[in-house]
């Protein structure tokens, strides 16, 4: 059977079309949940190997991008999502999916997750002061534990977010993500390096960070969007490859879904 993933919809979360899409090609199985509706049966969540918590504007960022979603979802399903996770299953926040994922505590994820994880991190007004629509160049930190992120090197995606500048409460905490590689990818320019400068690092984000993953691994929260690389068309230097007889850009987007595709059917081969 194939892993079946759980993709919370309703209330300003709007990229489903696409982010079922990439859950579905990977081969993935795909319950698609309104959040009203996975709140009054819990035990759906259960039923999943994979959750996604996927781009938009929940709650039309009221409080704060993902703020009332992360009230909600601490208040009515805690106790399903700490079992969730101690029971091995995945967890995927995309740009507002992030944002619910830092508000909720459920990363940085340092300690096993409960109604009373405090936040510890969160994520902000870019530092340019407005809504950022763009393509940003991504490294992958290879020695990360971050199941959706494995092999994958430099990576092209997408933002499109107006809080996405990702701080910490404290040195401390920065000091544990980068001491237990938990910073997933970063920011980076045309030379390959990480950068504080925009547009590249496009919000101001602390060490140009870009996403983060729990101690296992198995929880990552990313501001770019993956679900919106797919196809080779997606890139903006499609046509100029095309035009210069250049292999077509690789949709390294997908390859985040096939990763964690990839892992829970080796979980289950492993307990076999």
């Amino acid at each position: 059977m194939n892993p079946r993933a759980l993709l919370i919809t309703g209330f300003g979360l709007n990229c489903e079309a696409e982010t079922e899409y990439c859950l579905k090609a990977a081969g993935a199985d795909v319950d698609r949940l309104h959040l009203n509706d996975l709140l009054a049966q819990p035990e759906r969540l259960a039923a999943c190997q994979l959750l996604v918590i996927m781009g938009g504007f929940s709650y039309g960022d009221h409080l704060g991008a993902g703020r009332a979603l992360a009230i909600r979802l601490r208040h009515g399903l805690a106790g399903q999502l700490s079992e969730f996770v101690r029971g091995g299953g995945l967890v995927i926040g995309i740009c507002n999916g992030f944002q619910v994922l830092c508000k909720l505590g459920l990363l940085p994820g340092f300690e096993p997750f409960t109604q009373d994880t405090p936040q510890q991190v969160t994520l902000t007004h870019n530092d340019c002061g407005t809504f950022r629509d763009q393509w940003v160049r991504l490294k992958v930190n290879p020695d990360s534990p971050c199941v959706f992120t494995r092999g994958l090197g430099t990576i092209d995606l997408p933002v499109r977010h107006g809080e996405g500048k990702f701080m910490v409460e404290s040195e401390a905490v920065l000091r544990r993500l980068t001491e237990n590689n938990q910073i997933v990818y970063q920011y980076i320019d045309a030379a390959g390096e990480t950068t504080m400068h925009f547009p590249d690092n496009p919000n101001g984000s602390i060490e140009a960070v870009a996403g983060i993953c729990d101690a296992t691994g198995r929880i990552f929260g990313t501001m770019p969007h993956p679900e919106a690389f797919h196809r080779p068309e997606h890139h903006p230097d499609f046509l100029r490859r095309r035009q210069l007889g250049e292999p077509d850009p690789a949709p390294l987007g997908l390859a985040i879904f096939k990763n964690a595709v990839a892992y829970l059917k080796e979980q289950v081969t492993a307990s076999k």
